[in-house]
């Protein structure tokens, strides 16, 4: 369902541009999703391969990581670990929702209704064995860092930003503030022209950053009543949240009681959840130990064969850009050796 705080945070637009020489944690999974959703055929189905392999999170991470490269970004991906266990229900609902959008899929399709059809495919998006191991060996050619976290990968980036080994963590869920990231940036891997839904109209996707201490300031709370704020309204641990209580009303509740327990009319639903595991959750998740992020060497060769030889991308596509990766850098580098 994802944590509703859009309505409560100060979301500042900004341009891929400003993230230059900045180390980026990006929320792999979020990122690797976004790219399974989007990037399909005009019948909704995934870029494959000549195996019938998926392709299409393979293609956003190769265009997007172009990108990022020539504009002197720093992405670093962490990767999701098991999940706690009191996001099982939250995983169920999910799944529900998938194969409820696969059978109007399949009826769509079979009406001929394309654009229907393409909007009801995007909803089955999901994981399959061998995308993971896929999305890491392309990120080794490329020389970017990939961090595998214990448990929740936003959490792993947030601290990455905490400690100050990254500038911002990227993803498009909000439950990375609630996990203390200083600075949150949504719409990073996802930015540039969309198309509305059985609409001929498109619209400009830009990044916007949210800072996290301007937003506790703005709200007058802390991190811990920001996080009961979370729980109210619901989150991946107690995705139902409360009856009737949307982000306006949640700020409203713990501004004049505090926390949780002292909000007297919920105190029967809050008897229902366990609230304080929810709370850890945020407060002290399980997290990688990193004490230190390396990029690598771009291995122009390597991309090429193995996207090309492999996957059944176009070698001419790759090739075309692969150079202008290596010209935007090799124009950066001469431009920096100017000032010395």
């Amino acid at each position: 369902m994802g944590l509703d705080l859009k309505p409560l945070l100060i979301r500042e637009k900004t341009k891929l541009e400003s993230f230059t020489n900045k180390i980026v944690a990006i929320d792999a999974y979020n990122a690797i999703y976004q790219f399974l959703a989007i990037i399909r055929g005009q019948d909704g189905m995934q870029l494959t391969d000549s195996q019938g392999r998926v392709t299409s999170h393979m293609t956003g991470l190769f265009y997007r990581n172009i990108n990022f490269l020539s504009l002197g970004i720093k992405p670093v991906y962490v990767f999701d670990g098991k999940p706690p266990s009191l996001k099982s229900a939250e995983i169920e609902h999910r799944k529900r929702i998938k194969k409820d959008a696969t059978v109007k899929y399949e009826r769509a399709l079979s009406e001929g209704k394309m654009e229907d059809a393409r909007k009801y495919a995007q909803q089955t998006t999901s994981m399959r064995d061998g995308m993971v191991d896929d999305s890491k060996h392309l990120l080794d050619l490329f020389g970017i860092p990939h961090i595998q976290a214990p448990s929740e990968g936003e959490a792993t980036a947030a601290l990455l930003t905490k400690n100050g080994m990254a500038d911002v963590a990227a993803s498009q869920d909000f439950d990375s503030i609630l996990f203390g990231a200083k600075n949150l940036v949504r719409n990073f891997t996802n930015s540039g022209r969309r198309k509305l839904p059985n609409r001929n109209t498109y619209v400009d996707i830009e990044p916007e950053i949210i800072n996290y201490q301007k937003n506790l300031d703005n709200l007058g709370i802390t991190r811990e009543q920001l996080i009961d704020v979370g729980i109210l309204i619901g989150t991946d641990f107690n995705p139902d949240g409360f009856e009737r209580i949307g982000p306006k009303t949640a700020i409203k509740m713990i501004k004049e009681n505090g926390k949780l327990e002292n909000v007297t009319q919920i105190q029967e639903q809050l008897e229902q959840i366990d609230f304080n595991a929810v709370r850890k959750i945020f407060l002290e998740p399980e997290t990688a130990k990193v004490d230190k992020i390396e990029f690598g060497k771009i291995d122009y060769d390597g991309i090429t064969n193995y996207l090309s030889t492999e996957r059944s991308f176009s070698r001419d596509r790759i090739d075309s850009s692969l150079n202008r990766l290596k010209k935007n850098l090799e124009k950066k580098s001469q431009t920096l050796e100017k000032w010395f």
